[in-house]
């Protein structure tokens, strides 16, 4: 048994050859296509990345006057309120309100100079002020008391937590 001899015939070899040139032209299209594509992607990364380079220019920039003005700010930052809470006014048995609301008038009274000075200024003379809440001596029902400083926090409010404690 014997295979017929195909490749003589022309129609055979035309299919084949069309196939062949087929082939090379799809690949080519398929080549010049996505070369195309990658091209056009190219474009759009360059782009994206001019764009986002500026964008990172112009934050840097925002940044860094942004943190001038901050810096600027806090070394305009002045103290605008004095806040004193007294503790340990239970141990001596003063229920009385309006002794403690006094007491504490009193002490933010003596403090009062400093308020509209600049925070700097203020924090310097810390020891001043720990020296003046702590020299004063109060009167209530007749019994004499001083205090004793537990926390200062120094911003545009002063918060002073102070302890009643008897005078000698």
């Amino acid at each position: 048994m014997r295979i017929p001899p195909l490749y003589r015939n022309s129609n055979w070899q035309r299919l084949f050859a069309g196939m062949a040139v087929g082939g090379c032209i799809s690949w080519v299209i398929f080549l010049f296509m996505f070369g195309v594509m990658q091209e056009r992607n190219s474009v759009i990364i360059k782009e994206q990345a001019n764009k986002i380079h500026e964008l990172q220019s112009d934050i840097k920039i925002w940044q860094d006057d942004y943190k001038e003005l901050n810096e600027k700010n806090e070394e305009m930052l002045t103290i605008q309120k004095i806040k004193v809470e007294l503790t340990n006014y239970e141990k001596y048995d003063i229920t009385d309100s309006q002794s403690i609301y006094t007491i504490e008038e009193a002490i933010q009274e003596d403090l009062r100079p400093l308020l509209a000075k600049d925070l700097a200024t203020v924090y310097k003379n810390k020891e001043m002020i720990e020296k003046t809440i702590e020299n004063k001596v109060v009167k209530i029902n007749g019994k004499k008391y001083e205090f004793v400083i537990r926390e200062i926090h120094y911003y545009t409010t002063i918060h002073i937590e102070a302890e009643l404690r008897l005078a000698d």
